[in-house]
């Protein structure tokens, strides 16, 4: 079963810049209320895409360096690299189902 990864400010590059499938990248805080809301979505997501996207966390507070680079300003801020890039993005709290239709959305988007 496919769980999220915790990322910091050193493995960025080589666990989402450099993945060889899309990754969703989950920017929260312990302190966010709305970060706990979307967790357990998070967490269903990594096991639903498992094999076609991976999934992965950065705690803003501890990773301020990669927060910084993608203008992360208010959590939770959701967003989907592919080939190293920012290819869309959720800020605040969504519900499962409308998460999934960005995603899959996403997903189905040629690469560039």
């Amino acid at each position: 079963m496919g769980s999220p990864i915790t990322v910091t400010d050193d493995s960025f590059r080589r666990e989402v810049l450099e993945a060889d499938v899309p990754v969703l990248v989950d920017f929260w805080a312990e302190w966010c209320p709305p970060c706990k809301m979307v967790a357990p979505i998070v967490e269903d997501l990594a096991s639903e895409y498992e094999g076609r996207m991976k999934v992965a966390k950065v705690d803003t507070d501890t990773c301020p360096s990669v927060s910084a680079e993608y203008r992360v300003m208010s959590i939770p801020t959701l967003m989907v690299f592919r080939g190293g890039q920012p290819i869309g993005s959720v800020i605040g709290y969504q519900p499962k189902a409308v998460l999934k239709g960005k995603l899959d959305a996403l997903l189905l988007q040629p690469a560039a």
